[in-house]
């Protein structure tokens, strides 16, 4: 084994154990939590476009985070020097947040031998010059697909975050944390007109899968088939119309504009939209919302979280009812709760906040083909691009990549540059018909708050919501 592939040990090869716990607790003393978050990330990063290697980057990063927490106040300093003397400057720096301390620290989190992904280096999986390889074949199978195709771009990333987490009490977890993908896109032209569509899959596994010709095929030729779909797409229609959403992707329209809301510390501080509504009707009967973060080998999922506690699966909405928040062990603690496992951060150089794991509504009783027919005048969106949401308000506006007319309950011709214009809390209780085909997105998802980002998963059924609005460019 190589050293760049040798194992984090900081534990060994750059810190004193005993003295790293003495000077974490000397900052912590008179605290009421607080941890210090040590990381290795090795990322790396494949680009062919139009039949040319366009990057090809590799990096690496280590690094340190101490924190001290003391009612709503929390000091946190990092470092990328892994050493005592950092440690040391860096403990002053965070013990300025508990002053004359008063606080008392809290217990521990509850020990756990959760594993939900392998432990392999990704980098392992396949050599630079076999990836690069996969990319030109990839390149080579989409433009013989179709006579139409024109262009294809295709890449494959891989990284591994390697975490140790030591708490004031001595209690110290690691674990390596694998997440890859691969992502193709294609554009198509007909008579002088370019549409493009895309793909792609991932999650915590290793390379290997990913670069089966069975699998990347498969990427290649959804990714043309959407690009083919918007190639007929006609301009969308503009008004007020139920909208279905399709299964798994459409999921990240829910994420957005609900999920985030339902997070512990925009409630703590009353700033969502969902705020002082704990054991309220918030939506639709049936409609049954979790934040999972144990499910195998999805992007979201980790054993635990990046405090120590281990992830679970909370209920967020059951049967229409608010009757849980995402919680850190913070924001937990200040509202008189149990943590939840969603404290997350993007790296050592970010303190956590509560954030998303894999976020999901849960499946109904309907056939997909039922959920369609109740539609006398609408819009099927089955794939979505980028969007924005007010937090404070739910509002939220969603561009669709695949969309389609529907009119007494038939699915009709595509329509390419519809929006989805509302708000989470009205959207929620106009869901009229929800599906029995719930599944998860393929793996693609990332979530931005605070600015911070972090790898999560979304999944749902095929839903129709009443009277959303759908910004379009038809007469």
């Amino acid at each position: 084994m190589t050293e760049a592939n040798a194992k984090f040990r900081p534990f060994e090869t750059n810190l004193d154990p005993e003295q790293s716990l003495k000077t974490l607790r000397a900052a912590t003393d008179g605290a009421d939590d607080g941890e210090l978050f040590l990381e290795r990330r090795r990322s790396e990063a494949l680009v062919l476009d139009d039949g040319r290697i366009k990057t090809a980057s590799y990096d690496a990063s280590e690094g340190f985070g101490m924190r001290a927490i003391l009612g709503e106040t929390a000091g946190y300093a990092h470092s990328s020097e892994i050493s005592e003397a950092a440690l040391k400057r860096a403990a002053e720096t965070a013990r300025l947040a508990v002053g004359d301390g008063g606080g008392t620290m809290a217990p521990p989190p509850r020990a756990t031998n959760q594993r939900l992904y392998t432990d392999r280096d990704p980098f392992q999986d396949a050599s630079f010059p076999v990836k690069i390889e996969v990319l030109r074949e990839i390149d080579a199978y989409a433009r013989a697909l179709d006579p139409k195709v024109v262009q294809v771009s295709a890449s494959l990333s891989a990284s591994m975050q390697e975490v140790d987490i030591l708490r004031p009490d001595g209690v110290h977890l690691s674990e390596a944390r694998p997440l890859t993908g691969i992502n193709i896109s294609v554009i198509v032209e007909k008579n002088g007109r370019r549409e493009s569509g895309h793909h792609a899959t991932g999650g915590r596994h290793g390379m290997a899968q990913l670069l089966t010709r069975d699998h990347w095929q498969e990427v290649a030729k959804e990714a043309l088939r959407i690009a083919l779909v918007n190639l007929e797409a006609e301009d969308a229609p503009a008004g007020v119309m139920d909208v279905v959403l399709g299964n798994g992707w459409p999921g990240i329209l829910l994420h957005e504009a609900i999920g985030h809301g339902l997070e512990g510390d925009f409630n703590r501080k009353g700033s969502s939209a969902f705020a002082e509504l704990m054991g309220k009707r918030i939506a639709a009967e049936g409609v049954t919302v979790v934040d999972d973060g144990t499910i195998p080998d999805r992007r979201g999922s980790l054993s635990f979280d990046d405090e120590g506690t281990p992830t679970q699966r909370n209920v967020l909405i059951e049967d229409g009812i608010l009757v849980g928040y995402m919680q850190d062990r913070q924001n937990a603690r200040l509202m008189g709760v149990e943590a939840t496992g969603n404290g997350r951060r993007q790296s050592y150089a970010h303190a956590p906040m509560p954030r998303m794991t894999n976020t999901i509504m849960l499946g109904g009783t309907l056939d997909p083909a039922e959920v369609l027919a109740g539609v006398e005048d609408g819009i099927y969106a089955v794939g979505f691009g980028g969007g924005q949401v007010d937090i404070t308000n739910g509002k939220f506006v969603f561009s669709c990549t695949e969309a389609y007319r529907v009119k007494n309950g038939v699915v009709g011709n595509p329509v390419k540059g519809a929006t989805l214009i509302g708000d989470g809390a009205t959207a929620l209780k106009n869901i009229r018909a929800i599906g029995n085909d719930m599944a998860l997105d393929p793996g693609i998802g990332s979530c931005g708050k605070a600015g911070q980002s972090v790898p999560v998963g979304v999944g749902q059924p095929t839903l129709l919501i009443g009277g959303l609005t759908v910004g379009g460019s038809a007469a």
